[in-house]
């Protein structure tokens, strides 16, 4: 969940590197981020592959010995793990601390009539990069996992660890080895990099995804998947259709709730518009049926729920709101408060409920965290009467807490309304200038990056964010950060819904 995170942070024009100069308070808040975090995590246990975990532990040991009660820099602790694993750290703090971006491994294979290797290379591409700044290439400590077919299962037959460095590295091991079902790279996720899957190992994990005992593995493939869908390499046709397929045998709840989340990005932004109907179809059938093939009470049940909950249409109405009135149930599902307010917002936003519901819901739930909830549900209403007085809350009243705030915008900018978003984008746009100069930073954030046109999937909102960045040069950078990001967002999902066009 946090390298998805990172990896996103990381793709933007705005990324920066993990070691970067705090010049103002501006920057210092719009760098705590998945760079800072989620990046620095990562990075660090790549160190500790790169050298090797004993004498990582051996170099650190002695770091702390023979500088205890004193202060050190970055290089005393390069130097003590140099010393200890025999590895020239010289290049590294520079390749993986103070360069941006995420590099892509892809493999390359040869395969003899025998069906064994003949050539097996990992081709390294460089991350996008700033005009004037040279491309990084970075070294990595990585595994391969050769897993084959075991009747339903996929099992890892072999592992290997190899040094990655430069635009091409051959994998001599594997050269006449029997090439498996899965070659999976970055088995046990040693470094940062995204990976892809050839055909036959993408095909190997959609008909045996639920067979691959590892859940680490398997959220490796996950991933893959959807780094590849994000890049408009793989259709989000067919994403979807690996989650309909798989996501009802996933064991991991984690990962349960984090695929969820990405298709129903997948679905809203980067599908074709024509198809989001079908798409959410076919997802909500799927997670009904694991719904009620779930155990009892248990956390994949509520999780299975949510995700209906999300992709929800008409022909799921009845079900919702039977589960909201008692009418329906499903053994050892609770429907709680929390989950009745979920039920409430999307039966708001099908338009199947009103008023009258939101407020027996909110006589229910007398609490601060009820509160917040009724005015999501009240701004999920799919009108322009409600997303009118939603938009001029969230934009004119500067006594709504932030917390009301988060909960207004939600309402706003609930999933599958992005037409309701088209109206207001010139309000948006009137509206920023006098948000950063007189509001506070996190509520400025809040606004900028909550409100922008995101689900408005076409070059109109690039042309409309290209044109006011340019009239707008007093804007400060943590301001044009935040909408230079939305407007990558944006070009994003155009190029991913052009991809899943062509099929």
């Amino acid at each position: 969940h946090r390298k998805t995170w990172d990896y996103r942070q990381d793709q933007l024009p705005t990324t920066h590197p993990i070691a970067a100069d705090m010049v103002d308070l501006d920057t210092l808040y719009t760098n705590f981020d998945g760079i800072t975090y989620a990046k620095g995590a990562s990075s660090l246990k790549q160190l500790v592959a790169f050298v090797g975990e004993d004498e990582f532990l051996a170099g650190v040991g002695a770091y702390f010995r023979l500088h205890e009660f004193s202060n050190t820099e970055f290089a005393d602790l390069l130097a003590a793990l140099e010393q200890a694993s025999g590895r020239d750290l010289s290049d590294w703090a520079q390749a993986w601390l103070q360069t941006p971006g995420v590099n892509l491994i892809r493999p390359v294979s040869e395969v003899a009539p025998d069906g064994t290797y003949t050539s097996v290379v990992l081709e390294q591409h460089p991350p996008s990069s700033p005009d004037g700044v040279a491309p990084t290439l970075r070294p990595h400590r990585l595994a391969v996992g050769l897993y084959d077919r075991e009747g339903d299962r996929l099992v890892r037959r072999e592992r290997i660890e190899v040094d990655l460095a430069g635009e091409v590295t051959e994998i001599d091991q594997l050269r006449g080895v029997r090439q498996p079902d899965l070659l999976l790279v970055n088995d046990d996720d040693l470094t940062y990099a995204k990976v892809r899957l050839d055909s036959r190992s993408m095909g190997a994990a959609v008909d045996g995804l639920a067979g691959l005992d590892d859940p680490l593995a398997r959220a490796l493939i996950w991933g893959a998947a959807w780094d590849m869908t994000r890049d408009a390499e793989l259709p989000a046709s067919e994403f979807v259709a690996l989650v309909a397929a798989s996501i009802g045998a996933e064991s991991d709840v984690g990962l349960v709730g984090q695929v969820l989340r990405q298709v129903l990005g997948a679905v809203t932004l980067y599908g074709d518009p024509s198809q989001r109907v079908h798409y959410s179809e076919l997802l909500a059938a799927a997670v009904t049926e694991a719904l009620h093939a779930a155990e009892p009470g248990s956390d994949h049940q509520l999780a299975y729920l949510r995700g209906l909950i999300s992709f929800a249409g008409s022909g799921d109405i009845a079900f919702l709101r039977g589960l909201l009135t008692g009418e329906a149930s499903v053994p050892g599902l609770a429907v709680d408060t929390d989950v009745r307010w979920s039920l409430v917002t999307r039966l708001v936003a099908l338009g199947a409920a009103g008023e009258d519901t939101i407020a027996a819901q909110e006589a229910q739930d007398q609490s601060a965290a009820g509160r917040r909830r009724a005015i999501t549900a009240r701004c999920a209403a799919p009108d322009l009467g409600a997303k009118q007085s939603a938009w001029e809350s969230a934009l004119h009243d500067a006594s709504l807490p932030n917390a009301s705030l988060q909960s207004t915008i939600a309402g706003i900018t609930q999933p599958f309304q992005g037409d309701l978003m088209r109206p207001f984008i010139e309000r948006y746009f009137a509206a920023v200038p006098e948000i950063a100069a007189s509001r506070t930073n996190e509520i400025t954030q809040l606004i900028v990056t909550g409100l922008y046109p995101s689900m408005v999937v076409d070059a109109t909102t690039i042309t409309r964010t290209d044109v006011f960045l340019d009239s707008h040069p007093e804007l400060s950078a943590g301001v044009r950060r935040l909408l230079i990001e939305g407007r990558d967002a944006v070009a994003r999902s155009v190029r991913c819904v052009a991809r899943d066009r062509q099929g």
